[in-house]
Protein backbone atom coordinates (compact mmCIF):
# COMPACT_ATOMS: atom_id res chain seq x y z
CA UNK A 1 0.00 0.00 0.00
CA UNK A 2 1.11 3.63 -0.70
CA UNK A 3 1.80 5.76 1.96
CA UNK A 4 2.12 9.42 2.72
CA UNK A 5 5.43 10.47 1.81
CA UNK A 6 4.80 14.65 2.74
CA UNK A 7 6.71 15.90 5.79
CA UNK A 8 4.94 18.81 7.28
CA UNK A 9 6.04 21.36 9.62
CA UNK A 10 4.02 23.05 12.39
CA UNK A 11 4.46 25.06 15.62
CA UNK A 12 7.07 21.89 16.17
CA UNK A 13 9.66 22.09 13.20
CA UNK A 14 10.01 18.56 11.88
CA UNK A 15 12.56 19.27 9.46
CA UNK A 16 14.93 16.67 11.19
CA UNK A 17 12.79 13.87 10.27
CA UNK A 18 12.71 14.86 6.37
CA UNK A 19 14.57 12.48 4.00
CA UNK A 20 16.05 13.28 1.11
CA UNK A 21 13.81 13.83 -1.84
CA UNK A 22 10.61 14.59 0.38
CA UNK A 23 8.30 17.12 -0.01
CA UNK A 24 8.12 20.04 2.10
CA UNK A 25 4.86 21.95 2.91
CA UNK A 26 5.51 25.20 4.52
CA UNK A 27 2.47 25.33 7.14
CA UNK A 28 1.25 28.26 9.36
CA UNK A 29 0.83 27.63 12.88
CA UNK A 30 -0.42 29.40 15.70
CA UNK A 31 2.92 30.27 16.98
CA UNK A 32 5.45 28.72 13.68
CA UNK A 33 5.30 30.11 10.19
CA UNK A 34 6.65 26.88 8.10
CA UNK A 35 7.88 29.12 5.76
CA UNK A 36 10.69 30.06 8.47
CA UNK A 37 11.74 26.54 7.48
CA UNK A 38 11.89 25.82 3.82
CA UNK A 39 15.72 26.56 3.34
CA UNK A 40 15.87 24.40 6.47
CA UNK A 41 14.41 21.48 4.87
CA UNK A 42 15.71 21.82 1.20
CA UNK A 43 19.38 21.37 3.18
CA UNK A 44 17.83 18.79 5.02
CA UNK A 45 17.05 16.65 1.79
CA UNK A 46 13.77 18.37 0.61
CA UNK A 47 13.51 18.31 -3.41
CA UNK A 48 10.01 19.92 -3.51
CA UNK A 49 8.50 22.74 -1.89
CA UNK A 50 4.81 23.88 -1.61
CA UNK A 51 4.43 27.28 -0.15
CA UNK A 52 2.17 30.24 -0.23
CA UNK A 53 5.36 32.88 -1.16
CA UNK A 54 8.70 32.49 -2.18
CA UNK A 55 11.45 31.17 -4.88
CA UNK A 56 13.37 28.58 -3.74
CA UNK A 57 16.26 26.29 -5.41
CA UNK A 58 14.40 23.50 -5.94
CA UNK A 59 10.65 22.35 -7.48
CA UNK A 60 8.26 24.91 -6.21
CA UNK A 61 4.22 25.12 -5.99
CA UNK A 62 2.76 28.11 -5.09
CA UNK A 63 -0.31 27.70 -3.49
CA UNK A 64 -3.23 30.33 -1.86
CA UNK A 65 -3.10 28.22 1.29
CA UNK A 66 -0.83 25.26 2.29
CA UNK A 67 -3.24 23.77 4.79
CA UNK A 68 -6.14 23.92 2.78
CA UNK A 69 -3.80 22.16 0.35
CA UNK A 70 -2.55 19.37 2.63
CA UNK A 71 -6.25 18.55 3.87
CA UNK A 72 -7.10 18.39 0.03
CA UNK A 73 -4.14 16.57 -1.42
CA UNK A 74 -5.00 13.90 1.37
CA UNK A 75 -8.14 13.50 1.11
CA UNK A 76 -7.89 13.13 -3.03
CA UNK A 77 -4.88 10.97 -2.83
CA UNK A 78 -5.53 8.38 0.41
CA UNK A 79 -8.97 8.33 1.56
CA UNK A 80 -9.94 5.71 -1.04
CA UNK A 81 -7.39 3.46 0.78
CA UNK A 82 -9.76 3.59 4.36
CA UNK A 83 -12.66 1.95 2.23
CA UNK A 84 -12.67 -1.57 3.63
CA UNK A 85 -11.95 -0.22 7.31
CA UNK A 86 -15.03 0.42 10.50
CA UNK A 87 -14.40 4.07 11.32
CA UNK A 88 -15.59 4.63 15.06
CA UNK A 89 -15.48 8.55 16.23
CA UNK A 90 -16.30 9.82 19.93
CA UNK A 91 -16.62 13.00 20.81
CA UNK A 92 -18.25 15.42 24.04
CA UNK A 93 -15.99 17.80 26.64
CA UNK A 94 -15.79 14.21 28.66
CA UNK A 95 -15.81 10.54 28.78
CA UNK A 96 -14.14 10.73 25.21
CA UNK A 97 -10.85 9.15 26.26
CA UNK A 98 -12.67 5.91 28.70
CA UNK A 99 -15.59 5.32 26.24
CA UNK A 100 -13.49 4.97 23.21
CA UNK A 101 -10.56 3.50 24.82
CA UNK A 102 -12.90 0.57 26.23
CA UNK A 103 -14.82 0.02 22.93
CA UNK A 104 -11.45 -0.89 21.38
CA UNK A 105 -10.44 -3.14 24.21
CA UNK A 106 -13.96 -5.00 24.05
CA UNK A 107 -13.37 -5.18 20.23
CA UNK A 108 -10.16 -6.72 20.40
CA UNK A 109 -11.39 -9.13 23.21
CA UNK A 110 -13.64 -10.05 20.58
CA UNK A 111 -11.39 -11.19 18.15
CA UNK A 112 -11.62 -7.76 15.91
CA UNK A 113 -8.20 -6.38 15.44
CA UNK A 114 -8.91 -2.63 16.67
CA UNK A 115 -6.55 0.65 16.97
CA UNK A 116 -7.12 3.17 19.11
CA UNK A 117 -6.19 7.02 18.29
CA UNK A 118 -7.02 9.76 21.48
CA UNK A 119 -5.53 11.35 24.71
CA UNK A 120 -3.60 8.35 25.83
CA UNK A 121 -1.86 7.86 22.66
CA UNK A 122 -2.31 5.67 19.64
CA UNK A 123 -2.60 1.56 20.02
CA UNK A 124 -2.92 -1.28 18.34
CA UNK A 125 -4.87 -4.43 20.01
CA UNK A 126 -4.53 -2.86 23.16
CA UNK A 127 -0.64 -2.55 23.11
CA UNK A 128 0.64 0.96 23.28
CA UNK A 129 2.90 2.14 20.26
CA UNK A 130 3.68 5.87 20.83
CA UNK A 131 1.83 9.28 22.86
CA UNK A 132 0.38 11.31 20.67
CA UNK A 133 0.37 15.58 20.73
CA UNK A 134 -3.05 16.02 20.53
CA UNK A 135 -6.22 14.14 21.62
CA UNK A 136 -7.19 14.04 17.83
CA UNK A 137 -3.47 14.75 15.92
CA UNK A 138 -2.84 16.77 12.51
CA UNK A 139 -4.45 15.62 9.74
CA UNK A 140 -1.12 13.89 8.19
CA UNK A 141 -0.45 12.21 11.79
CA UNK A 142 -4.06 11.03 11.63
CA UNK A 143 -3.27 9.46 7.88
CA UNK A 144 0.04 7.94 8.62
CA UNK A 145 -1.99 6.20 12.05
CA UNK A 146 -4.38 4.76 9.92
CA UNK A 147 -2.17 3.30 7.29
CA UNK A 148 0.14 1.73 10.09
CA UNK A 149 -2.74 0.35 11.94
CA UNK A 150 -4.19 -1.65 8.75
CA UNK A 151 -0.79 -2.91 7.81
CA UNK A 152 -0.90 -4.09 11.16
CA UNK A 153 -4.04 -5.98 10.63
CA UNK A 154 -6.89 -3.72 12.00
CA UNK A 155 -10.27 -4.46 10.52
CA UNK A 156 -11.53 -0.97 13.36
CA UNK A 157 -10.39 2.48 14.35
CA UNK A 158 -11.24 4.02 17.40
CA UNK A 159 -10.87 7.40 17.29
CA UNK A 160 -11.23 10.29 19.77
CA UNK A 161 -12.51 13.43 17.69
CA UNK A 162 -11.94 16.67 19.20
CA UNK A 163 -14.04 20.23 18.46
CA UNK A 164 -10.65 21.59 17.53
CA UNK A 165 -10.38 18.89 15.02
CA UNK A 166 -13.58 19.43 13.30
CA UNK A 167 -13.02 22.72 13.49
CA UNK A 168 -9.81 22.85 11.74
CA UNK A 169 -10.33 19.83 9.35
CA UNK A 170 -7.91 17.36 10.71
CA UNK A 171 -10.52 14.42 9.73
CA UNK A 172 -11.26 15.17 6.36
CA UNK A 173 -11.61 11.88 4.23
CA UNK A 174 -12.27 10.18 7.11
CA UNK A 175 -16.06 8.59 7.56
CA UNK A 176 -17.79 7.01 10.67
CA UNK A 177 -19.13 3.72 10.38
CA UNK A 178 -20.74 4.89 13.83
CA UNK A 179 -20.40 7.97 15.94
CA UNK A 180 -20.70 8.86 19.51
CA UNK A 181 -21.95 11.75 21.35
CA UNK A 182 -21.15 11.88 25.21
CA UNK A 183 -21.64 15.46 26.69
CA UNK A 184 -21.09 19.08 26.25
CA UNK A 185 -19.96 21.28 28.72
CA UNK A 186 -17.95 24.24 29.21
CA UNK A 187 -14.38 23.49 27.76
CA UNK A 188 -11.96 25.41 25.19
CA UNK A 189 -13.97 28.90 25.46
CA UNK A 190 -10.08 30.41 24.70
CA UNK A 191 -10.44 29.08 21.45
CA UNK A 192 -14.30 28.64 20.81
CA UNK A 193 -15.56 31.94 22.06
CA UNK A 194 -19.26 30.73 23.40
CA UNK A 195 -20.71 27.70 24.38
CA UNK A 196 -22.90 27.90 20.62
CA UNK A 197 -19.74 28.18 18.77
CA UNK A 198 -18.58 25.23 20.85
CA UNK A 199 -21.23 23.25 19.44
CA UNK A 200 -21.28 24.02 16.18
CA UNK A 201 -17.89 22.41 15.70
CA UNK A 202 -18.70 19.16 17.31
CA UNK A 203 -22.15 18.64 15.53
CA UNK A 204 -19.70 18.77 12.69
CA UNK A 205 -19.44 15.10 13.20
CA UNK A 206 -22.53 14.28 11.87
CA UNK A 207 -21.08 15.50 8.21
CA UNK A 208 -18.47 12.35 8.41
CA UNK A 209 -20.87 9.76 9.33
CA UNK A 210 -21.30 7.33 5.98
CA UNK A 211 -24.89 6.85 4.31
CA UNK A 212 -25.63 4.22 6.49
CA UNK A 213 -23.72 5.20 9.66
CA UNK A 214 -25.56 5.45 13.20
CA UNK A 215 -25.26 7.97 15.79
CA UNK A 216 -25.14 7.12 19.55
CA UNK A 217 -26.37 9.75 22.22
CA UNK A 218 -26.10 10.19 25.24
CA UNK A 219 -29.72 11.52 26.04
CA UNK A 220 -29.52 12.67 29.46
CA UNK A 221 -27.21 15.56 28.41
CA UNK A 222 -28.97 18.71 26.81
CA UNK A 223 -27.38 18.92 23.56
CA UNK A 224 -27.89 15.57 22.77
CA UNK A 225 -31.52 16.45 20.50
CA UNK A 226 -28.63 18.62 18.04
CA UNK A 227 -26.62 15.20 17.26
CA UNK A 228 -29.15 14.13 14.89
CA UNK A 229 -30.03 15.04 11.26
CA UNK A 230 -31.98 13.50 8.00
CA UNK A 231 -28.39 11.21 7.51
CA UNK A 232 -27.71 9.52 10.92
CA UNK A 233 -30.37 6.86 12.83
CA UNK A 234 -29.48 8.09 15.71
CA UNK A 235 -29.49 5.69 18.93
CA UNK A 236 -30.05 6.81 22.21
CA UNK A 237 -28.92 5.63 26.11
CA UNK A 238 -30.04 6.13 29.73
CA UNK A 239 -33.41 7.19 30.93
CA UNK A 240 -36.18 5.59 28.56
CA UNK A 241 -33.90 5.66 25.77
CA UNK A 242 -32.93 2.78 23.10
CA UNK A 243 -30.32 0.97 25.85
CA UNK A 244 -31.98 1.81 29.19
CA UNK A 245 -30.27 1.53 32.68
CA UNK A 246 -32.43 -0.13 34.90
CA UNK A 247 -29.75 0.27 38.26
CA UNK A 248 -26.06 -0.02 38.91
CA UNK A 249 -24.03 -0.28 42.22
CA UNK A 250 -20.41 0.80 42.37
CA UNK A 251 -17.55 0.13 45.07
CA UNK A 252 -13.98 0.50 45.47
CA UNK A 253 -13.63 -2.58 43.28
CA UNK A 254 -16.04 -2.40 40.53
CA UNK A 255 -19.60 -1.55 38.99
CA UNK A 256 -22.23 -3.99 38.27
CA UNK A 257 -24.87 -2.65 35.90
CA UNK A 258 -28.52 -3.61 34.90
CA UNK A 259 -29.96 -2.55 31.64
CA UNK A 260 -32.46 -2.94 29.38
CA UNK A 261 -32.61 -3.25 25.57
CA UNK A 262 -35.62 -4.12 23.60
CA UNK A 263 -37.47 -5.16 26.68
CA UNK A 264 -34.61 -7.82 28.00
CA UNK A 265 -32.65 -6.92 31.10
CA UNK A 266 -29.32 -7.74 30.91
CA UNK A 267 -26.75 -7.55 33.86
CA UNK A 268 -22.75 -6.94 33.83
CA UNK A 269 -19.99 -6.51 36.40
CA UNK A 270 -16.93 -4.24 34.76
CA UNK A 271 -13.73 -2.88 36.99
CA UNK A 272 -14.72 0.79 36.02
CA UNK A 273 -16.36 2.81 39.23
CA UNK A 274 -18.68 5.60 39.81
CA UNK A 275 -21.61 6.65 37.72
CA UNK A 276 -19.94 8.75 34.88
CA UNK A 277 -18.27 5.39 33.86
CA UNK A 278 -21.79 3.67 33.53
CA UNK A 279 -22.15 5.90 30.97
CA UNK A 280 -19.19 5.12 28.77
CA UNK A 281 -19.64 1.54 29.36
CA UNK A 282 -22.71 1.71 27.98
CA UNK A 283 -21.94 4.12 25.38
CA UNK A 284 -19.63 1.42 24.23
CA UNK A 285 -22.08 -1.33 24.62
CA UNK A 286 -24.43 0.50 22.20
CA UNK A 287 -21.61 1.10 19.73
CA UNK A 288 -20.14 -2.60 19.56
CA UNK A 289 -23.83 -3.97 19.48
CA UNK A 290 -24.31 -1.91 16.46
CA UNK A 291 -21.54 -3.06 14.83
CA UNK A 292 -23.40 -6.45 14.90
CA UNK A 293 -21.95 -8.57 17.69
CA UNK A 294 -24.66 -9.89 20.17
CA UNK A 295 -25.16 -8.01 23.72
CA UNK A 296 -24.15 -11.59 25.58
CA UNK A 297 -20.54 -11.41 23.94
CA UNK A 298 -20.16 -7.97 24.53
CA UNK A 299 -20.63 -8.99 28.30
CA UNK A 300 -18.29 -11.87 28.62
CA UNK A 301 -15.47 -9.71 26.71
CA UNK A 302 -16.11 -6.93 29.40
CA UNK A 303 -14.67 -9.16 32.27
CA UNK A 304 -10.95 -7.93 32.17
CA UNK A 305 -11.67 -4.02 31.49
CA UNK A 306 -9.41 -1.54 32.59
CA UNK A 307 -9.91 2.28 32.67
CA UNK A 308 -7.32 4.75 30.63
CA UNK A 309 -3.85 5.81 32.68
CA UNK A 310 -5.13 8.59 34.89
CA UNK A 311 -9.45 8.24 34.49
CA UNK A 312 -10.10 7.33 38.30
CA UNK A 313 -7.10 5.87 38.85
CA UNK A 314 -7.26 4.27 42.16
CA UNK A 315 -3.97 3.62 44.31
CA UNK A 316 -5.09 2.16 48.04
CA UNK A 317 -3.22 3.86 51.16
CA UNK A 318 -3.55 1.71 53.67
CA UNK A 319 -7.41 1.83 54.46
CA UNK A 320 -7.71 5.01 52.61
CA UNK A 321 -6.93 6.08 49.00
CA UNK A 322 -5.76 8.18 46.51
CA UNK A 323 -7.50 8.82 42.99
CA UNK A 324 -5.53 9.90 39.91
CA UNK A 325 -8.31 11.35 37.70
CA UNK A 326 -7.65 13.85 33.99
CA UNK A 327 -10.46 16.33 35.58
CA UNK A 328 -9.88 19.33 33.96
CA UNK A 329 -13.37 21.00 33.38
CA UNK A 330 -16.42 22.60 35.59
CA UNK A 331 -18.25 19.29 34.69
CA UNK A 332 -16.18 16.59 34.86
CA UNK A 333 -14.64 18.39 38.35
CA UNK A 334 -18.48 18.36 39.53
CA UNK A 335 -18.52 14.25 38.64
CA UNK A 336 -15.67 12.83 40.17
CA UNK A 337 -15.97 15.06 43.45
CA UNK A 338 -19.61 13.81 43.34
CA UNK A 339 -19.13 10.48 42.78
CA UNK A 340 -16.29 9.64 45.24
CA UNK A 341 -18.42 11.39 47.70
CA UNK A 342 -20.68 8.63 47.33
CA UNK A 343 -18.65 5.86 48.26
CA UNK A 344 -16.45 7.51 50.67
CA UNK A 345 -16.98 7.04 54.34
CA UNK A 346 -14.48 9.46 55.03
CA UNK A 347 -13.41 12.44 54.14
CA UNK A 348 -12.35 13.75 50.27
CA UNK A 349 -9.41 15.50 49.90
CA UNK A 350 -8.93 17.35 46.91
CA UNK A 351 -6.03 18.77 44.79
CA UNK A 352 -6.65 20.78 41.69
CA UNK A 353 -5.58 23.62 39.99
CA UNK A 354 -6.28 25.17 36.06
CA UNK A 355 -3.84 24.99 33.04
CA UNK A 356 -2.39 28.80 32.22
CA UNK A 357 -3.47 30.56 28.63
CA UNK A 358 -6.45 28.71 28.76
CA UNK A 359 -10.21 29.36 28.99
CA UNK A 360 -10.32 31.46 32.41
CA UNK A 361 -13.48 31.54 32.50
CA UNK A 362 -13.92 27.98 34.17
CA UNK A 363 -11.45 28.60 36.59
CA UNK A 364 -13.57 30.44 39.49
CA UNK A 365 -16.52 27.81 38.56
CA UNK A 366 -13.71 25.17 39.33
CA UNK A 367 -12.71 26.97 42.44
CA UNK A 368 -16.34 26.77 43.92
CA UNK A 369 -17.14 23.40 42.94
CA UNK A 370 -14.03 21.94 44.72
CA UNK A 371 -14.52 23.76 47.82
CA UNK A 372 -18.25 23.07 48.00
CA UNK A 373 -18.05 19.41 47.55
CA UNK A 374 -15.12 18.58 48.85
CA UNK A 375 -14.04 18.46 52.86
CA UNK A 376 -10.66 20.54 51.93
CA UNK A 377 -8.92 20.84 49.12
CA UNK A 378 -5.50 22.21 48.02
CA UNK A 379 -5.15 24.76 45.29
CA UNK A 380 -2.07 24.14 43.00
CA UNK A 381 -0.94 24.38 39.83
CA UNK A 382 -1.56 22.49 36.47
CA UNK A 383 0.33 23.39 33.43
CA UNK A 384 0.95 27.09 34.40
CA UNK A 385 2.01 27.68 30.57
CA UNK A 386 3.29 31.43 30.11
CA UNK A 387 0.51 32.61 32.26
CA UNK A 388 1.34 34.31 35.63
CA UNK A 389 0.75 31.38 38.57
CA UNK A 390 -0.61 33.82 41.24
CA UNK A 391 -3.43 35.19 38.27
CA UNK A 392 -4.38 31.56 37.01
CA UNK A 393 -4.53 31.18 41.45
CA UNK A 394 -6.45 34.71 41.45
CA UNK A 395 -9.25 33.41 38.89
CA UNK A 396 -9.61 30.06 40.72
CA UNK A 397 -10.05 32.11 44.42
CA UNK A 398 -12.50 34.14 42.81
CA UNK A 399 -15.01 31.62 42.32
CA UNK A 400 -14.74 30.31 46.34
CA UNK A 401 -17.13 31.78 49.30
CA UNK A 402 -15.56 29.12 51.80
CA UNK A 403 -12.36 28.47 53.75
CA UNK A 404 -11.99 25.03 53.39
CA UNK A 405 -8.83 24.96 51.61
CA UNK A 406 -4.83 26.06 50.99
CA UNK A 407 -2.63 26.90 48.53
CA UNK A 408 0.38 25.14 47.50
CA UNK A 409 1.95 26.38 44.13
CA UNK A 410 4.41 23.46 43.58
CA UNK A 411 2.03 20.63 42.87
CA UNK A 412 4.96 17.57 44.65
CA UNK A 413 4.69 19.97 47.80
CA UNK A 414 0.70 19.54 47.49
CA UNK A 415 0.47 16.08 46.57
CA UNK A 416 2.62 15.25 49.72
CA UNK A 417 0.63 17.21 51.67
CA UNK A 418 -2.38 15.93 50.82
CA UNK A 419 -1.35 12.24 51.32
CA UNK A 420 -0.19 13.16 54.93
CA UNK A 421 -3.90 14.41 55.26
CA UNK A 422 -5.17 10.96 54.47
CA UNK A 423 -6.56 8.89 57.50
CA UNK A 424 -8.90 5.42 57.21
CA UNK A 425 -11.60 5.64 55.25
CA UNK A 426 -10.25 9.20 53.46
CA UNK A 427 -10.43 9.94 49.83
CA UNK A 428 -7.53 12.12 47.65
CA UNK A 429 -8.17 13.06 44.66
CA UNK A 430 -5.32 14.37 42.11
CA UNK A 431 -7.44 15.82 39.40
CA UNK A 432 -6.32 17.75 36.55
CA UNK A 433 -3.37 15.70 34.95
CA UNK A 434 -3.96 12.33 34.44
CA UNK A 435 -2.21 10.06 32.45
CA UNK A 436 0.38 13.63 31.99
CA UNK A 437 3.84 13.18 32.66
CA UNK A 438 4.92 16.49 32.47
CA UNK A 439 4.30 19.84 33.82
CA UNK A 440 4.45 22.90 31.55
CA UNK A 441 5.70 26.12 33.23
CA UNK A 442 6.74 28.91 30.52
CA UNK A 443 7.96 26.74 27.33
CA UNK A 444 9.45 23.97 29.27
CA UNK A 445 7.98 21.08 30.04
CA UNK A 446 8.95 19.54 32.98
CA UNK A 447 8.96 15.86 34.19
CA UNK A 448 6.00 15.29 36.42
CA UNK A 449 3.48 12.83 37.17
CA UNK A 450 0.99 12.27 39.67
CA UNK A 451 1.25 8.65 40.20
CA UNK A 452 4.87 8.61 40.23
CA UNK A 453 4.84 11.33 43.17
CA UNK A 454 2.10 9.51 44.70
CA UNK A 455 4.32 6.27 45.14
CA UNK A 456 7.76 8.02 45.74
CA UNK A 457 6.40 9.45 48.25
CA UNK A 458 4.29 6.34 50.14
CA UNK A 459 7.57 4.44 49.48
CA UNK A 460 9.68 6.95 51.72
CA UNK A 461 6.95 6.54 54.42
CA UNK A 462 6.96 2.94 54.19
CA UNK A 463 3.25 2.87 53.91
CA UNK A 464 1.72 0.03 52.44
CA UNK A 465 -0.07 0.42 48.71
CA UNK A 466 -1.80 -1.01 46.29
CA UNK A 467 -2.91 0.11 42.72
CA UNK A 468 -6.52 -1.35 41.95
CA UNK A 469 -7.90 -1.37 38.64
Amino acid sequence: MSKVKITITESNCRCGYLKKGDTFIALRGNTVDGHDYIEEAIKNGATKIIAEKGKYSVETLIVPNTNEYLINYLKDNYSQYFKDINFIGITGTNGKTTTAFITSQILNNLGSKTAYIGTIGFYIDGEKIRDLPNTTPEILTIYNLIFEAIDNGCKNIVMEVSSHSLDLKRIEGINFNIGAFTNLTEDHLDYHKTMHNYLISKIKILNHLKSDGIMITNVDDNYSKYFTNEKAKTIGIEKDADYKVNKYVTNDLNTNISFIVNSKEYEVNVNLLNRFNVYNYMSALAIINNMGYKIEDIIKSSKDLTAPSGRNEVIKVNEAKAIIDYAHTPDAVLKVISANREITKGKVITIIGCGGDRDPFKRPIMGKTATSLSDYVIFTNDNPRCENEEKIMNDIINGVSKDNYEIIFDRREAIKRGIDMLIDGDTLLILGKGHEDYQIIGREKIHLSDQEEVYKYLENKNTKVLKLK
